[in-house]
Protein backbone atom coordinates (compact mmCIF):
# COMPACT_ATOMS: atom_id res chain seq x y z
CA UNK A 1 0.00 0.00 0.00
CA UNK A 2 1.12 3.55 -0.75
CA UNK A 3 -0.02 6.72 1.00
CA UNK A 4 0.32 9.86 -1.16
CA UNK A 5 0.70 13.05 0.87
CA UNK A 6 1.11 16.69 -0.02
CA UNK A 7 4.75 17.65 -0.54
CA UNK A 8 4.45 20.41 2.09
CA UNK A 9 2.88 18.12 4.70
CA UNK A 10 3.79 19.09 8.24
CA UNK A 11 5.97 16.82 10.35
CA UNK A 12 3.01 16.34 12.67
CA UNK A 13 0.76 15.12 9.83
CA UNK A 14 3.45 12.73 8.59
CA UNK A 15 4.00 11.40 12.08
CA UNK A 16 0.26 10.73 12.53
CA UNK A 17 0.27 8.63 9.37
CA UNK A 18 3.40 6.77 10.46
CA UNK A 19 1.92 6.11 13.90
CA UNK A 20 -1.31 4.79 12.38
CA UNK A 21 0.70 2.42 10.15
CA UNK A 22 2.83 1.19 13.05
CA UNK A 23 -0.24 0.64 15.22
CA UNK A 24 -1.43 -1.88 12.62
CA UNK A 25 1.87 -3.80 12.94
CA UNK A 26 3.01 -2.61 9.51
CA UNK A 27 6.18 -0.70 8.58
CA UNK A 28 6.17 2.82 7.03
CA UNK A 29 8.81 3.82 4.45
CA UNK A 30 9.05 7.46 3.38
CA UNK A 31 9.58 7.84 -0.39
CA UNK A 32 10.28 11.47 -1.33
CA UNK A 33 9.30 12.56 -4.83
CA UNK A 34 9.52 15.71 -6.92
CA UNK A 35 5.88 16.72 -6.39
CA UNK A 36 4.47 14.41 -3.72
CA UNK A 37 5.58 12.59 -0.61
CA UNK A 38 4.88 8.88 -0.58
CA UNK A 39 4.77 6.62 2.45
CA UNK A 40 5.05 3.01 1.43
CA UNK A 41 3.65 0.35 3.72
CA UNK A 42 4.97 -3.19 4.06
CA UNK A 43 3.68 -5.96 6.28
CA UNK A 44 0.14 -7.35 6.64
CA UNK A 45 -1.40 -4.60 4.49
CA UNK A 46 -4.48 -6.67 3.62
CA UNK A 47 -5.75 -5.82 7.09
CA UNK A 48 -5.59 -2.07 6.43
CA UNK A 49 -8.58 0.03 5.48
CA UNK A 50 -7.97 2.83 2.96
CA UNK A 51 -10.59 5.07 4.57
CA UNK A 52 -8.78 5.25 7.91
CA UNK A 53 -5.88 6.98 6.13
CA UNK A 54 -7.91 9.17 3.78
CA UNK A 55 -9.45 10.93 6.77
CA UNK A 56 -6.03 12.03 8.06
CA UNK A 57 -4.65 15.52 7.39
CA UNK A 58 -2.49 16.01 4.24
CA UNK A 59 -3.33 12.56 2.81
CA UNK A 60 -4.37 12.86 -0.84
CA UNK A 61 -4.60 9.27 -2.04
CA UNK A 62 -4.23 5.66 -0.96
CA UNK A 63 -3.04 3.13 -3.55
CA UNK A 64 -2.96 -0.64 -3.32
CA UNK A 65 0.33 -2.02 -4.74
CA UNK A 66 -0.35 -5.29 -6.54
CA UNK A 67 3.24 -6.39 -7.24
CA UNK A 68 4.95 -8.82 -4.82
CA UNK A 69 7.91 -6.42 -4.78
CA UNK A 70 6.38 -3.35 -3.13
CA UNK A 71 9.02 -0.68 -2.49
CA UNK A 72 10.87 -1.48 -5.73
CA UNK A 73 7.79 -1.22 -7.93
CA UNK A 74 6.82 1.56 -10.32
CA UNK A 75 3.44 1.56 -8.58
CA UNK A 76 5.13 2.69 -5.38
CA UNK A 77 7.15 5.44 -7.11
CA UNK A 78 6.33 6.73 -10.59
CA UNK A 79 9.46 8.79 -11.20
CA UNK A 80 12.89 7.25 -11.79
CA UNK A 81 15.22 6.97 -8.84
CA UNK A 82 18.51 8.79 -9.42
CA UNK A 83 21.48 7.78 -7.28
CA UNK A 84 23.47 10.95 -6.59
CA UNK A 85 27.02 10.41 -5.37
CA UNK A 86 28.48 13.89 -5.01
CA UNK A 87 27.87 15.07 -8.60
CA UNK A 88 28.30 11.60 -10.06
CA UNK A 89 24.84 10.25 -10.81
CA UNK A 90 23.38 6.94 -11.91
CA UNK A 91 19.89 6.96 -13.39
CA UNK A 92 19.77 10.47 -14.81
CA UNK A 93 20.27 11.82 -18.32
CA UNK A 94 24.01 11.17 -18.23
CA UNK A 95 25.07 7.58 -18.83
CA UNK A 96 27.06 6.13 -15.93
CA UNK A 97 30.20 4.31 -17.05
CA UNK A 98 31.85 2.06 -14.46
CA UNK A 99 35.19 0.66 -15.61
CA UNK A 100 38.28 -1.07 -14.32
CA UNK A 101 39.92 -4.45 -13.85
CA UNK A 102 38.09 -7.52 -12.61
CA UNK A 103 40.49 -7.80 -9.68
CA UNK A 104 43.24 -5.81 -8.01
CA UNK A 105 46.51 -7.56 -8.78
CA UNK A 106 49.03 -4.99 -7.52
CA UNK A 107 49.22 -1.34 -6.52
CA UNK A 108 51.00 -0.41 -9.74
CA UNK A 109 48.44 -2.22 -11.91
CA UNK A 110 45.54 -0.48 -10.19
CA UNK A 111 47.06 3.01 -10.33
CA UNK A 112 48.05 2.61 -13.99
CA UNK A 113 44.52 1.66 -15.06
CA UNK A 114 42.79 4.15 -12.74
CA UNK A 115 45.00 6.97 -14.00
CA UNK A 116 44.14 6.26 -17.64
CA UNK A 117 40.43 6.01 -16.86
CA UNK A 118 40.47 9.31 -15.00
CA UNK A 119 42.14 10.97 -17.99
CA UNK A 120 39.21 9.77 -20.13
CA UNK A 121 36.72 11.37 -17.72
CA UNK A 122 35.52 8.15 -16.06
CA UNK A 123 34.12 8.80 -12.58
CA UNK A 124 33.54 5.23 -11.33
CA UNK A 125 36.36 2.69 -10.84
CA UNK A 126 35.42 -0.97 -10.43
CA UNK A 127 38.01 -3.37 -9.03
CA UNK A 128 37.67 -6.44 -6.85
CA UNK A 129 39.58 -6.71 -3.58
CA UNK A 130 37.69 -9.83 -2.49
CA UNK A 131 36.94 -12.17 -5.40
CA UNK A 132 34.38 -14.98 -5.00
CA UNK A 133 35.42 -17.51 -7.65
CA UNK A 134 33.92 -20.75 -8.91
CA UNK A 135 37.14 -22.61 -8.10
CA UNK A 136 38.79 -22.41 -4.66
CA UNK A 137 42.16 -22.58 -6.45
CA UNK A 138 41.57 -19.46 -8.56
CA UNK A 139 42.94 -16.05 -7.55
CA UNK A 140 40.81 -14.77 -4.69
CA UNK A 141 41.97 -11.15 -4.68
CA UNK A 142 44.36 -9.15 -2.48
CA UNK A 143 41.61 -8.71 0.12
CA UNK A 144 42.48 -6.12 2.83
CA UNK A 145 45.58 -4.98 0.93
CA UNK A 146 43.39 -4.40 -2.12
CA UNK A 147 41.03 -2.24 -0.05
CA UNK A 148 44.02 -0.17 1.08
CA UNK A 149 44.95 0.47 -2.56
CA UNK A 150 41.38 1.46 -3.36
CA UNK A 151 41.34 3.95 -0.49
CA UNK A 152 44.55 5.50 -1.90
CA UNK A 153 42.96 5.74 -5.36
CA UNK A 154 39.91 7.42 -3.87
CA UNK A 155 42.02 9.91 -1.95
CA UNK A 156 44.57 10.71 -4.66
CA UNK A 157 42.50 10.49 -7.87
CA UNK A 158 39.01 11.27 -6.57
CA UNK A 159 37.37 8.35 -8.35
CA UNK A 160 34.21 6.76 -6.98
CA UNK A 161 34.94 3.21 -5.84
CA UNK A 162 32.84 0.19 -6.83
CA UNK A 163 33.90 -3.09 -5.26
CA UNK A 164 32.26 -6.35 -4.25
CA UNK A 165 31.31 -7.62 -0.81
CA UNK A 166 31.33 -11.40 -0.89
CA UNK A 167 29.77 -11.98 2.55
CA UNK A 168 28.53 -10.31 5.73
CA UNK A 169 31.99 -10.60 7.29
CA UNK A 170 33.68 -8.42 4.67
CA UNK A 171 30.75 -6.00 4.29
CA UNK A 172 31.73 -3.55 7.09
CA UNK A 173 35.31 -3.29 5.79
CA UNK A 174 34.15 -2.58 2.26
CA UNK A 175 31.48 -0.12 3.42
CA UNK A 176 34.22 2.14 4.85
CA UNK A 177 35.80 2.61 1.40
CA UNK A 178 33.27 1.82 -1.33
CA UNK A 179 30.92 4.46 -2.71
CA UNK A 180 29.01 1.62 -4.35
CA UNK A 181 29.04 -1.87 -2.86
CA UNK A 182 28.58 -4.59 -5.44
CA UNK A 183 26.61 -7.69 -4.55
CA UNK A 184 27.54 -10.23 -7.19
CA UNK A 185 25.47 -12.74 -9.12
CA UNK A 186 26.36 -15.58 -6.78
CA UNK A 187 25.08 -13.57 -3.81
CA UNK A 188 21.90 -12.17 -5.32
CA UNK A 189 19.81 -14.34 -3.01
CA UNK A 190 22.12 -14.21 0.01
CA UNK A 191 19.34 -12.68 2.08
CA UNK A 192 21.44 -12.07 5.19
CA UNK A 193 23.90 -10.06 3.08
CA UNK A 194 21.06 -8.16 1.38
CA UNK A 195 19.49 -7.24 4.72
CA UNK A 196 22.78 -5.99 6.16
CA UNK A 197 23.47 -3.99 2.99
CA UNK A 198 20.02 -2.47 3.43
CA UNK A 199 21.09 -1.01 6.76
CA UNK A 200 23.97 0.93 5.20
CA UNK A 201 23.95 4.34 3.53
CA UNK A 202 26.24 3.22 0.68
CA UNK A 203 24.75 2.74 -2.76
CA UNK A 204 24.32 -0.94 -3.62
CA UNK A 205 24.91 -2.45 -7.06
CA UNK A 206 22.86 -5.65 -7.22
CA UNK A 207 23.75 -8.05 -10.01
CA UNK A 208 21.24 -10.48 -11.46
CA UNK A 209 21.89 -14.11 -10.57
CA UNK A 210 22.97 -16.58 -13.21
CA UNK A 211 19.63 -18.41 -13.15
CA UNK A 212 17.42 -15.66 -11.75
CA UNK A 213 14.25 -14.33 -13.32
CA UNK A 214 13.61 -10.60 -13.53
CA UNK A 215 11.15 -10.92 -10.67
CA UNK A 216 13.77 -12.77 -8.60
CA UNK A 217 16.11 -9.80 -9.07
CA UNK A 218 13.44 -7.29 -8.07
CA UNK A 219 12.49 -9.34 -5.01
CA UNK A 220 16.16 -9.39 -3.94
CA UNK A 221 16.27 -5.61 -4.32
CA UNK A 222 13.16 -5.46 -2.14
CA UNK A 223 15.16 -7.00 0.72
CA UNK A 224 17.58 -4.05 0.59
CA UNK A 225 14.90 -1.36 0.33
CA UNK A 226 12.86 -2.94 3.11
CA UNK A 227 15.74 -2.20 5.51
CA UNK A 228 15.74 1.50 4.59
CA UNK A 229 18.38 1.78 1.84
CA UNK A 230 16.77 3.05 -1.38
CA UNK A 231 20.12 3.66 -3.12
CA UNK A 232 20.02 0.50 -5.21
CA UNK A 233 21.28 0.03 -8.78
CA UNK A 234 20.31 -3.12 -10.67
CA UNK A 235 22.69 -4.83 -13.07
CA UNK A 236 21.94 -7.21 -15.95
CA UNK A 237 25.05 -9.34 -16.52
CA UNK A 238 23.76 -12.25 -18.53
CA UNK A 239 22.06 -15.45 -17.50
CA UNK A 240 22.94 -19.10 -17.98
CA UNK A 241 21.16 -20.75 -20.90
CA UNK A 242 21.76 -23.72 -23.18
CA UNK A 243 24.02 -21.57 -25.39
CA UNK A 244 27.74 -22.35 -25.03
CA UNK A 245 29.40 -20.05 -27.60
CA UNK A 246 29.35 -17.15 -25.13
CA UNK A 247 30.02 -17.03 -21.41
CA UNK A 248 26.39 -16.16 -20.66
CA UNK A 249 23.36 -14.95 -22.59
CA UNK A 250 22.83 -11.21 -22.24
CA UNK A 251 19.13 -10.72 -21.56
CA UNK A 252 18.54 -7.22 -22.91
CA UNK A 253 14.79 -7.82 -22.55
CA UNK A 254 15.38 -7.25 -18.84
CA UNK A 255 16.24 -3.57 -19.31
CA UNK A 256 12.90 -2.29 -20.71
CA UNK A 257 10.95 -4.73 -18.54
CA UNK A 258 12.63 -3.44 -15.38
CA UNK A 259 12.15 0.15 -16.56
CA UNK A 260 8.43 -0.56 -16.87
CA UNK A 261 8.03 -2.32 -13.53
CA UNK A 262 10.54 -0.56 -11.26
CA UNK A 263 11.79 2.95 -10.54
CA UNK A 264 15.34 1.73 -9.80
CA UNK A 265 18.15 2.45 -12.27
CA UNK A 266 19.58 -0.47 -14.24
CA UNK A 267 22.97 -0.81 -15.89
CA UNK A 268 24.41 -3.60 -18.06
CA UNK A 269 27.67 -5.53 -17.70
CA UNK A 270 28.47 -6.74 -21.24
CA UNK A 271 31.90 -8.04 -20.19
CA UNK A 272 30.57 -10.81 -17.95
CA UNK A 273 27.60 -11.37 -20.21
CA UNK A 274 29.50 -12.37 -23.32
CA UNK A 275 32.98 -13.12 -22.02
CA UNK A 276 34.74 -12.30 -25.31
CA UNK A 277 36.54 -8.95 -25.46
CA UNK A 278 35.85 -8.06 -29.09
CA UNK A 279 32.12 -8.71 -28.63
CA UNK A 280 31.83 -6.40 -25.61
CA UNK A 281 31.48 -3.24 -27.72
CA UNK A 282 28.48 -4.37 -29.83
CA UNK A 283 26.66 -5.64 -26.74
CA UNK A 284 27.45 -2.42 -24.86
CA UNK A 285 25.97 -0.44 -27.76
CA UNK A 286 22.89 -2.65 -27.73
CA UNK A 287 22.52 -2.09 -23.97
CA UNK A 288 22.50 1.69 -24.40
CA UNK A 289 20.08 1.43 -27.32
CA UNK A 290 17.54 -0.51 -25.25
CA UNK A 291 17.55 1.98 -22.37
CA UNK A 292 20.31 1.03 -19.94
CA UNK A 293 21.32 3.78 -17.51
CA UNK A 294 24.96 2.88 -17.96
CA UNK A 295 27.59 0.18 -18.34
CA UNK A 296 30.08 -1.76 -16.27
CA UNK A 297 33.07 -2.67 -18.44
CA UNK A 298 36.22 -4.56 -17.55
CA UNK A 299 39.40 -2.72 -18.57
CA UNK A 300 42.94 -4.02 -18.13
CA UNK A 301 46.28 -2.72 -19.43
CA UNK A 302 47.51 -6.24 -20.16
CA UNK A 303 44.52 -8.60 -20.54
CA UNK A 304 46.78 -11.49 -21.56
CA UNK A 305 48.45 -11.29 -18.14
CA UNK A 306 45.28 -10.72 -16.06
CA UNK A 307 44.77 -13.02 -13.06
CA UNK A 308 41.02 -13.10 -13.71
CA UNK A 309 38.73 -12.49 -16.69
CA UNK A 310 41.43 -11.32 -19.09
CA UNK A 311 39.58 -12.78 -22.08
CA UNK A 312 36.69 -10.35 -21.64
CA UNK A 313 38.71 -7.24 -20.72
CA UNK A 314 39.23 -4.27 -23.04
CA UNK A 315 42.56 -2.48 -23.24
CA UNK A 316 42.35 1.27 -22.49
CA UNK A 317 42.76 1.91 -26.23
CA UNK A 318 39.79 -0.29 -27.13
CA UNK A 319 37.78 1.09 -24.23
CA UNK A 320 38.35 4.61 -25.57
CA UNK A 321 37.00 3.47 -28.94
CA UNK A 322 33.89 2.18 -27.16
CA UNK A 323 33.41 5.56 -25.46
CA UNK A 324 33.65 7.27 -28.85
CA UNK A 325 30.90 5.04 -30.23
CA UNK A 326 28.69 5.59 -27.18
CA UNK A 327 29.22 9.32 -27.58
CA UNK A 328 27.66 9.08 -31.05
CA UNK A 329 24.81 6.83 -29.92
CA UNK A 330 23.81 8.60 -26.70
CA UNK A 331 21.98 11.60 -28.25
CA UNK A 332 19.86 9.25 -30.37
CA UNK A 333 18.39 7.73 -27.19
CA UNK A 334 18.15 11.12 -25.42
CA UNK A 335 21.14 10.48 -23.18
CA UNK A 336 24.60 12.00 -22.89
CA UNK A 337 28.05 10.79 -21.91
CA UNK A 338 30.72 12.89 -20.25
CA UNK A 339 34.24 11.87 -21.30
CA UNK A 340 37.34 13.36 -22.86
CA UNK A 341 37.36 12.30 -26.50
CA UNK A 342 40.61 14.12 -27.27
CA UNK A 343 42.76 11.92 -25.02
CA UNK A 344 45.36 10.17 -27.17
Amino acid sequence: MLIIMKLNSSKADIEKVRDRISSKKCVPHEIPGANKLGIGITGPTTLLNEQEFLCLESVEEVIRVTKPYKLVSREMKQENTIINLDQACIGGEELAIIAGPCSIESKQQLFDIAGELKEMGIKFLRAGAFKPRSSPYSFQGLKEKGLLYLSEIKRELGLKIVTEAKDTKTLPLIAEIADIIQIGARNMQNFSLLEEAGQLSNAILLKRGMAATIEDLLMSAEYILSQGNFNVILCERGIRTFETMTRNTLDLNAVPMIKKNSHLPIIVDPSHAIGIWDKVTPMAMAAIACGSDGLMVEVHNHPDQALSDGSQSLTPKNFRKLLDKIGQLAPIVDRKINYYANVS
